[in-house]
């Protein structure tokens, strides 16, 4: 066996504090969870029953099992449960023997009532936080879930307006990805960032947008659409996180450019790329774009093919 390393006992009280202080504020230590005559163990089986149907089919034993409790301790709660008219227990069409359980009305709207008490209360906690420091507790909230070997639901996704900080992160995950997959140099990231510098500095609102990419907190990609003339807008700096690749987001992403082009009067959107970008280049052909140009250069400390496509967004005169 190992030999435990130096900071283990600090690290071991660290977790025991954050415990007892957040057991404390959010009150699960209270004897009625939520102000209501219900425990934690009594809400989470009320939740179970709600949410996890084929659990519940397949009687107490499954529901015991789930929640990590001992069946006699969740026999008497559903006994409890059934007397107060939340609980109803049907025979089982696969096993007469074994016992279907569900919420009646009366256990739904109980929940449902919790529910919104938890809700608010949640909210009550943010609020005072404010949106940044939100978004640092959540992310922290998710990290101690994955380290922990949670699976966390996928997040809704969220194209917003860039914030401050956004245009720094676009120009350092395109020097990391790009070195990193492709091999490109120092000399990528300097012109992703004379781009992201150029839209900060000449931006304009009714010709011009940059859509970031957010889910759960995390920024999952970016894309840029900026005047070339008066006629022609340029799709830029298309990114997707590996974490999100395969869920069409780059198509989403470029399904805004071509749609704000189209509201902003252009006649024509066109995006330069390189030949091994593999995956851009599908979504870029399924958007409807065509290649017109290739051209062979050294940029990047890499021998390329540099290509020009183009998307023609009303008839040419």
């Amino acid at each position: 066996m190992s030999k435990p390393s130096a900071g283990i006992h600090s690290r071991v009280e660290a977790v025991r504090r954050f415990n007892r202080f957040y057991t404390q504020r959010i009150g699960v230590l209270e004897e009625g969870l939520l102000s209501s005559p219900f425990s934690l163990t009594e809400v989470r089986l009320l939740y179970e029953l709600a949410h996890s149907p084929a659990v519940a089919a397949r009687g107490a034993s499954a529901l015991a099992l789930a929640l990590g409790i001992d069946e006699g301790y969740l026999s008497r709660i559903l006994r409890s449960f059934e007397r107060h008219g939340l609980v109803r227990r049907e025979a089982s069409p696969a096993d007469r023997r074994r016992s279907s359980l569900k919420l009646s009305a009366a256990g739904v709207k109980a929940l449902d009532h919790l529910e919104a008490r938890s809700c608010a209360d949640v909210e009550a906690m943010l609020h005072p936080l404010g949106d940044v420091a939100q978004r640092a507790l959540v992310d922290a909230m998710r990290d101690i879930e994955q380290a922990l070997g949670g699976t966390p639901p996928a997040a809704p996704l969220l194209l917003r307006a860039p914030e401050a900080g956004d245009i720094g992160w676009v120009v350092h995950r395109h020097g990391v990805l790009y070195a990193r997959e492709y091999g490109y140099n120092a000399e990528f990231e300097s012109l992703v960032a004379e781009i992201a510098s150029a839209f900060v500095r000449d931006f304009k609102p009714s010709r011009e947008r940059c859509w970031i990419a957010e889910r759960g907190g995390q920024i999952v990609g970016s894309v840029f659409l900026v005047q070339k003339s008066a006629r022609v807008a340029k799709l830029r700096l298309l990114l997707v996180e590996p974490s999100a690749r395969g869920s069409g987001l780059g198509a989403q992403l470029v399904d805004e450019c071509v749609r704000f082009a189209r509201r902003a009067g252009y006649h024509k959107l066109v995006l330069w790329t390189q030949s091994e970008l593999l995956a851009a280049r599908r979504i870029y052909e399924r958007s409807g774009f065509s290649l017109v140009e290739r051209k062979p250069h050294r940029s990047f400390g890499r021998d390329l093919v540099a290509e020009t496509w183009q998307l023609q967004l009303s008839p040419e005169r």
